[in-house]
């Protein structure tokens, strides 16, 4: 039987939604208010799924304790309070959108779990905002 195991995180980080190849009217007309040049923050909800079999010893799909350990190592410390646009490396030629700020976060996360549980990864950029990437 398979069951989902979430866990809930936050960060804060800036970010400018722009494309170096377009002049800055497209940028404006495309992306509005994100792509102020002084940059802007959001407070990232995050929630991270693992889905599985319940292993029968313990009892869990996944240790929680160690979900939440691989996503303050890999995702808070990496991300929070950080201009993701000039201090984390995957957004160096990323444009970082919730889309793909959520693809990085599921890319970062997979390999460290094991290969038999499903990851999807839902992040909030804003409480109405939202996108969701399980890697497919």
């Amino acid at each position: 039987m398979k069951v989902t195991v979430s866990r809930k995180a936050h960060f804060n980080a800036a970010h400018r939604l722009y494309r170096k190849d377009w002049d800055d009217a497209k940028n404006k007309a495309i992306f509005g208010k994100c792509n102020n040049p002084n940059f802007h923050g959001h407070n990232y909800e995050l929630i991270v799924s693992v889905t599985g079999n319940i292993n029968p010893e313990t009892g869990y799909v996944i240790d929680i304790k160690e979900l939440k350990e691989l996503i303050r190592v890999e995702i808070e410390e990496a991300f929070d309070h950080k201009n993701l646009n000039l201090e984390v490396p995957e957004f160096n030629e990323l444009n970082p959108t919730a889309e793909n700020i959520s693809v990085v976060i599921y890319n970062k996360l997979k390999p460290k779990l094991p290969s038999n549980l499903s990851l999807e990864i839902t992040l909030y950029e804003t409480p109405r905002n939202f996108v969701t990437y399980s890697g497919h």
